[in-house]
């Protein structure tokens, strides 16, 4: 491998969460996504997956499981039929050896497993329990199916997504999910805190995917409240602040343009040629600019538009007014500011050759995030885990031949 990403790769590595243990029983993006972050700073995460594997090994493209390798990186599987009670006495003699216990099944499913965070408690009163549902473990949607594009319709997200002549838009990626998983591991390691600083008991985490994502959507009650109106559908301009748009360059490529403070709208009415704008009443403040968007839109979208997308970028930054490139995924790969931060790293693959993925996020500088091992095939450490906690040789064996541990080295 060349120099490039190596910091990332370290198998040897000792991340920050090293000894802290993860029993992930989650399916799908969210749980995914909370466990590969702390995974990626050292924690150990026993993904425990169904005999055909967790949900997110059929997202494929090409035939290759990329979601899957990027999001269980650093992971072992353990595969169990949890339907068997033995299956889950082997998740009982696992609790205690583990600080943290992650699920995302429908709110009721773990207590009828016997695993309720009583239940779970009374195994590790360290134990933090982190329960990803939809809609949360109470309230009248709780048994509702809660998948992310439901969330994101519900939220009022789409909502405000898109143009006011068209329908709704929803987010072409995980944008519920993402954000539940990325608050996951924040609240994880706040309750990890109160364990093992301040000597508290384990806590349990309510982390449906509509609380987090309905946060970050701005102040929707309080605007609601004060002018008996949602938030509009204005494409891709802001409600509070203008200019702010995607703007049409002449090779058919977009930039992005933001000038949500004063002193820059007024740089760019300068750069532009246009120093009249400065104090024109339609223009003089961004209330005035709200007010004659299409006018204000008009004139910059013209300027632009005689220009191409890396003249524009190099005309705008010469006159430090914000702006950039709207890259597809060709031009991100190889622009040459997420080449040098090493913002995607190739990690050695069967299928690929050398898969890129996603560096460790967040960069810490003293004792940084590493991958250390891909992510594991279905099962692949059925034999060590469960000789962990005694079960080998012809116990082993017989939970095999009993289904009640599957596929991997387990067949």
């Amino acid at each position: 491998m060349s120099d490039l990403h190596r910091r990332d790769y370290r198998p040897e590595a000792r991340g920050i969460l090293d000894g802290v243990r993860i029993l992930d029983l989650s399916r799908l993006f969210a749980g995914n996504v909370l466990t590969q972050m702390l995974g990626d700073f050292g924690a150990e995460v026993i993904k425990v997956e169904p005999p055909e594997g967790d949900t997110l090994r059929a997202w494929k493209t090409e035939g290759v499981e990329t979601h899957w390798k990027i999001y269980a990186r650093n992971k072992k599987s353990l595969c169990l039929s949890l339907r068997d009670p033995r299956a889950v006495e082997v998740l009982r003699a696992l609790v205690p050896s583990c600080q943290m216990l992650v699920e995302s099944f429908r709110p009721g499913i773990l207590e009828a497993m016997g695993l309720s965070p009583e239940a779970l408690h009374a195994l590790n009163p360290r134990l933090t329990i982190i329960r990803i549902s939809g809609w949360g473990q109470d309230g009248p949607y709780a048994q509702r199916p809660g998948f992310g594009t439901v969330i994101e319709g519900f939220s009022g997200f789409a909502a405000m997504n898109g143009f006011a002549d068209r329908e709704p838009v929803l987010p072409p990626m995980y944008l519920a999910d993402g954000v539940a998983g990325l608050t996951g591991a924040s609240a994880a390691m706040i309750a990890l805190r109160e364990v093992e600083v301040n000597g508290g008991r384990g806590q349990i985490i309510d982390l449906p995917l509509l609380d987090p994502l309905f946060a970050i959507l701005s102040p929707q009650a309080a605007n609601y409240r004060l002018t008996g109106k949602g938030k509009p559908r204005t494409g891709s301009r802001s409600t509070n602040s203008a200019p702010r748009n995607a703007y049409r360059c002449s090779d058919g490529l977009y930039v992005g343009l933001s000038g949500s403070i004063q002193k820059m709208a007024e740089r760019l009415f300068r750069a532009i040629g246009r120093p009249d704008l400065v104090d024109d009443p339609h223009f003089r403040t961004n209330a005035d600019r709200l007010r004659n968007v299409d006018e204000l839109d008009a004139i910059i979208g013209a300027f632009i538009g005689q220009r191409t997308q890396d003249e524009n970028v190099a005309f705008f930054e010469a006159a430090e007014v914000t702006i950039g490139p709207i890259n597809d995924a060709a031009k991100l790969v190889a622009d040459p500011h997420v080449v040098e931060r090493e913002l995607i790293a190739d990690y050695p693959d069967a299928d690929m050759g050398m898969l890129p993925m996603h560096a460790v996020v967040p960069r810490l500088h003293d004792r940084p995030g590493s991958i250390r091992t891909p992510a594991p095939a279905l099962g692949q450490h059925n034999r060590e885990l469960l000789g962990q906690i005694g079960i080998a040789g012809d116990a082993f064996d017989d939970l095999v031949a009993a289904g009640v541990v599957r596929s991997g080295d387990a067949r």
